[in-house]
């Protein structure tokens, strides 16, 4: 069966839900998920077969015909897309209802199929023209939904940070796909391995398409982004969107020859994100901006597979790069449906509470247990954890990065300390996951909002337990999806086609299932237990205290204050502090932010700089025509002078 009648069929749904958003949510809601199961069935039927889908048009736009392709590698991550985007889409009938946002909830419905649609045009788009249109098109969708509260002052800072930011990848792109064009002739993106001079184009798309990934010190956009976005848009954002970039880096780096050094400055950045972004995420108050920051040590991941994988095609093919590769298209489903599940839990945690500050909850799990479960499912998956999915991809990362250290070539220099890296970055984010849950779930409530929490809707609840399931799937039975990695690993390099499953594989998945059962058992055992009554209840120990009171349990700032001391040099705290003095003092405080380093620190002082230097230069602007034939002048001898130099024997 061709994908596509089933892509039109997925086109003309979402293209009627844009339409129709403005005007009836039950309409766009039956278009929109028509749209996402059309494109998740293409994308199923690549993934399941060994063709690849091609469609060149007989018409122009903007001068180039139109030319599509759906392959592997685009399937891959056609098959996030779908998945995460029709979960979002339930859950925001619920979470962003047009009686609760009456005047941006149908704009939103519109803008939200328009983000989706661009997003697909992006990964069919064989030639550089459209992939820029549908790139710019998915920008404009994310910024206008990241601003749908814009009464805010943070939201419309960090949607126009966010669309700053994105421009200024599109500059760097642009440059790409040019000197593409320019080189080759054309605008169409075919297989151009053979032509070496080629190669320096891919530090042009990693600086592009870096940007729009998140990965370190390119993520000073993400965290705020990210963080004030209804919570349906982060989880796209997360889930898929910053995915786009790592489909940029994936499917030019197959298509193009790339430098020598690719494969190392991959790996370097990729460990730099992991372990510095979850860095950022242990100290963070804000449960979404937490979220946030795990999703650029999660790209940090992902670009030590594909960075792997490229030191491993410069080493003549070596084995060990398909598993690195596997890994990371593994991780690319992870990460987008466990943080997609996280960002999702987070809205029904807000939609209960109303604030994002994990210091003004506690509790929850009394009151919202079904939010606490979930969301306890997307920790487990995306800390690594077994018997979830984000450790059997890991795995896979791990076990190529073992066997590159194991062949005692150059090859292990990058790979021993990428593998350190990843192990401390693997136990901060048990520690983050840690903290969140125990701050925001257990102990006891902090503040009445959290007294007054409830449990979401169906409408909210539904879409995550699927997700939930999808976690325990891929984890559980990795053998049932290897096919579908295969086939985008050999769509990446067709040398690496039909890359057999890794032995350890069936057994690990044995031992997963095992330890699955055991695990839920022993949940439901717990919960039992607790809601049964017949546990046994008395006083704790208490320092001395008569009476518990909820301000003696840990906060986020002192549950990590250990851990984060080893990161002051990156995360530079601002502390501010009054110590009680006396034997009976009146007051005392201690206040600790922590800035975003890139963008306080760094960028902050630049830009600073260059408005001063601009106010400078436009004092040279004053509207009299004398000064400007002056400077003419001026411009004009000194450009003689140049050209006597350069005539001089």
């Amino acid at each position: 069966m061709s994908p596509g009648p089933i892509l039109l069929l997925a086109a003309a749904a979402t293209l009627s839900a844009i339409v129709a958003g403005p005007r009836s949510a039950r309409a766009w809601l039956a278009l929109m998920l028509t749209g996402t199961v059309a494109g998740l069935a293409a994308a199923l039927v690549v993934l399941g077969g060994s063709v690849d889908w091609e469609w060149r048009s007989d018409f122009a736009l903007g001068g180039e015909d139109v030319h599509l392709r759906l392959d592997g590698v685009s399937a891959l991550f056609l098959v996030l897309l779908c998945v995460v985007g029709g979960a979002a889409t339930v859950y925001a009938q619920d979470y962003w209802s047009e009686k609760q946002y009456p005047q941006s909830a149908p704009r939103g419905r519109a803008w939200w199929g328009g983000l989706l649609l661009s997003m697909t045009w992006v990964l069919l788009c064989a030639n550089g023209l459209h992939f820029l249109i549908g790139w710019e098109l998915f920008t404009v969708c994310a910024f206008f939904l990241i601003r749908r509260d814009d009464r805010r002052p943070a939201v419309r800072a960090a949607s126009w940070l966010y669309l700053a930011a994105s421009h200024a990848g599109t500059v760097f792109l642009f440059a790409f796909f040019n000197a593409l064009a320019v080189r080759r002739g054309s605008w169409d993106l075919d297989a151009m391995r053979d032509q070496a001079e080629l190669a320096p184009l891919f530090w042009l798309a990693l600086a592009g398409f870096g940007i729009k990934a998140g990965m370190f010190p390119l993520h000073f956009w993400l965290p705020a982004a990210h963080a004030n976005a209804p919570s349906h848009v982060s989880a796209i954002l997360s889930g898929v969107a910053i995915k786009m970039g790592i489909y940029g880096l994936v499917r030019f780096s197959g298509l193009l020859p790339v430098p020598a050094a690719a494969g190392w400055v991959v790996i370097g950045l990729g460990a730099v994100s992991a372990l510095l972004g979850i860095a950022f995420a242990l100290v963070q108050n804000d449960y979404k901006r937490l979220l946030a920051y795990c999703s650029v040590e999660n790209i940090g991941i992902i670009l030590i597979g594909l960075g792997g994988a490229l030191l491993a095609a410069s080493q003549n093919d070596a084995p060990w790069g398909r598993l690195a590769l596997a890994g990371a298209f593994l991780h690319v489903w992870n990460h987008g449906v466990s943080k997609a599940l996280l960002f999702l839990g987070a809205g029904s945690v807000l939609h209960a509470t109303g604030t994002r500050e994990m210091s003004r909850l506690g509790g929850l799990w009394q009151r919202m247990p079904w939010t606490t479960g979930l969301f306890a499912v997307g920790a487990i998956a995306v800390a690594a954890l077994p018997p979830l999915n984000g450790f059997i991809s890991e795995w896979l990362v791990y076990l190529g990065l073992f066997e590159a250290a194991s062949t005692r070539t150059i090859a292990a220099w990058a790979a021993i300390p990428a593998i350190i890296l990843l192990a401390v970055s693997g136990a901060l984010a048990l520690a983050s996951f840690t903290k969140v849950i125990g701050i925001i779930f257990l102990g006891a409530p902090r503040t009445a909002a959290a007294s007054r929490a409830h449990e979401c809707g169906r409408m909210m609840r539904g879409p995550m337990l699927v997700l939930g399931g999808l976690c325990a799937a891929l984890g559980l039975l990795p053998l049932l999806f290897w096919p579908a990695i295969a086939r985008a690993v050999g769509s990446w390099r067709p040398g690496w086609a039909d890359a057999p499953a890794p032995v350890a594989l069936g057994q690990l998945s044995a031992a997963q299932v095992l330890l699955g059962v055991a695990g839920v058992a022993a949940a439901a055992w717990l919960w039992r237990k607790a809601r049964g009554g017949s546990a046994r209840r008395g006083l704790t120990w208490d320092c001395g205290y008569a009476t518990l009171a909820a301000r003696m349990q840990y906060t986020g700032g002192s549950l990590a204050g250990v851990a984060a001391g080893w990161f002051d040099w990156a995360l530079q705290p601002e502390l501010r502090q009054r110590r009680p003095r006396g034997q009976f003092p009146a007051s005392a405080f201690r206040r600790e932010r922590i800035p975003e380093t890139v963008l306080e620190k760094i960028l902050g002082p630049v830009s600073a700089a260059i408005r001063q230097l601009a106010a400078v230069a436009r004092r040279l602007q004053h509207g009299r025509l004398q000064f400007y034939l002056l400077y003419v002048v001026i411009g004009l001898a000194a450009l003689g002078l140049l050209v006597w130099l350069e005539g001089r024997p």
